[in-house]
């Protein structure tokens, strides 16, 4: 397994999920550049992490390894657009434990319809979701790996990614909830 960095601090994945409630949603808000604005007290407990050791952070400080780039890549590409995303993610806790979540991204607008920053609500996934989405995941990271060029890499998995969904004949985000 590859290490991650979680506060700048190489960090091995324990391979142990961590537990939260089905009925508790995370919360996060970003800037545009994606560090963390607000960070409720699920995020802080699930990711083992004070308020202070998040806010200011990128918010792929919780980035797990075994996640593949291009589902970032879509998830940036989308709300950028100025839509709303769902996404299945893994994250990783402070101490390499991880947790799955079921992401809903939507970028914040001021008055004038700019965009000002993102919103991020996450429930936990539903155990079949997720057997469902790890082949899949674990395929584009096996793409993004076979490349020296990290940009190469992720090319060619988020072309996968697109291929894969569109396999289904359904959209992205129609695709997500038949998981």
């Amino acid at each position: 397994m590859q290490q991650a960095a979680v506060l700048n601090k190489p960090v091995q994945p324990t391979g142990i999920e961590r537990q939260w409630g089905e009925e508790e949603i995370i919360v996060s808000k970003t800037d545009l550049k994606g560090r963390v604005t607000y960070a409720n007290d699920v995020f802080m407990r699930v990711s083992m992490m004070s308020e202070q050791e998040l806010l200011g952070q990128p918010h792929n400080i919780i980035r797990h390894p075994d996640m593949p780039r291009c589902v970032f890549k879509l998830l940036w590409d989308t709300l950028a657009e100025g839509r709303e995303i769902f996404a299945y993610v893994v994250n990783m806790a402070k101490n390499g434990d991880h947790y799955w979540v079921l992401a809903h991204v939507t970028p914040s607008f001021d008055d004038d319809g700019k965009i000002i920053g993102y919103h991020s609500s996450r429930r936990k996934p539903r155990v079949e979701a997720i057997q469902k989405i790890e082949p899949i995941y674990k395929t584009l990271l096996n793409i993004e790996k076979q490349y020296s060029k990290s940009k190469e890499g992720l090319e060619h998995s988020f072309k996968a990614l697109i291929d894969t969904v569109a396999e289904t004949g359904m959209p992205y985000d129609q695709f997500v909830f038949t998981l």
